[in-house]
């Protein structure tokens, strides 16, 4: 039987296979293309999309940020209006002190001033960056307790104890008198630079920072500015003048090349302004020029070889001796001996 007498009904392929393949293909890619229009109206939907996001996300960073800065506006309308008076009189007082000295000066009511029991605000720098109130905030950052408070207050006073985290010696426990630079740590969220800096957060996370940075302030430290503020009746600071001894401990290279160190400053004699001052009337209750150094020995047969401790030794030792001098001077005139030239 032939194949036509088969009976088969199916069609037979005519021509060379890849000759039907290329006619299929050709047929899917005519009814399968997108059209230059179809590709036209498909990027304009993403970038719409697109834009949209970016509005949304700007719009919504945008308002985070105007809650922040409300909250802001409100802290500085009530403690700022307090702290901003207080922080400009302690900056105008060690500016001046720090201009040409104006001879030494013991008030006859200081025999009455009962300020060692009292909250007060601590600060020691060098005379020579205590020009204006950015170098003051600056030295503030490195303002710390040291021999001169612990000989010269001599009494402890538990009774203004504040628990702030990583104060001096790490014990979170903070003694009388605050130091100003805790002041300015509290109080920095109420600042040009605080704000300039939040506002130029570029996103969500970056301004998470300023919004805990704020909550923290708020829970933390604005209570403290409140004492500050409140509670301060006197300002002790201590300007140290530089001497050439210091100068050429100073390094010779890198970012703090030429100049002279606080810390390598207290351990030579060298002339210190100690002043006193009641923040209440703004009279000046004692200001002295004085330089003492002391020594050191230990008992034992095993001296201190450490350069470090050493010199922190040295710098406690010194510190006290100052300490000493100006209660003496003070002890002096309450007995009713000169005061000074």
């Amino acid at each position: 039987m032939s194949e036509h007498e088969s009976g088969s009904d199916k069609p037979r392929d005519i021509g060379l296979k890849a000759v039907r393949e290329a006619r299929f293909e050709r047929s899917k890619s005519k009814h399968g293309r997108m059209t230059g229009k179809a590709w036209l109206v498909a990027g304009s939907a993403v970038a719409v999309a697109v834009t949209a996001a970016v509005l949304f996300k700007d719009r919504t960073l945008a308002s985070q940020k105007e809650e922040l800065f409300s909250k802001q506006r409100a802290a500085i309308a009530t403690v700022g209006a307090e702290w901003n008076p207080l922080r400009e009189k302690i900056e105008k007082l060690t500016i001046d002190a720090a201009g040409p000295y104006a001879g030494d000066f013991i008030a006859p009511e200081l025999a009455s001033y009962k300020f060692r029991s009292s909250p007060g605000i601590w600060f020691r720098g060098r005379v020579a960056e205590a020009k204006d109130a950015t170098e003051i905030r600056k030295q503030a950052e490195d303002s710390g307790r040291d021999g001169f408070i612990g000989c010269f207050l001599r009494e402890n006073n538990p009774s203004w104890q504040h628990t702030i985290k990583g104060e001096d010696a790490g014990s979170g426990w903070y003694d009388q008198p605050w130091n100003l630079r805790l002041a300015y740590r509290a109080t920095r969220i109420l600042t040009e630079e605080w704000t300039q800096e939040a506002r130029d957060s570029e996103d969500e996370i970056h301004l998470r920072v300023f919004v805990q940075q704020y909550e923290k302030a708020k829970n933390e430290e604005i209570p403290l500015t409140i004492d500050i503020v409140k509670r301060a009746q006197f300002y002790l600071f201590v300007l140290d003048e530089d001497v050439p001894e210091a100068v050429a401990m100073a390094p010779d290279a890198g970012r703090n090349a030429g100049k002279v160190s606080e810390k390598d400053l207290q351990q030579l004699p060298h002339p210190a302004r100690v002043h006193l001052v009641d923040l209440k009337s703004g009279k000046t209750m004692f200001r002295l020029r004085r330089s003492a150094e002391a020594d050191y020995r230990f008992a034992g047969e095993y001296p201190v070889r450490d350069p470090y401790t050493a010199s922190a030794l040295k710098r406690q030792v010194n510190n006290c001796a100052l300490a000493q001098t100006v209660l003496a001077e003070m002890d002096e005139a309450d007995a009713g001996a000169p005061s000074g030239p």
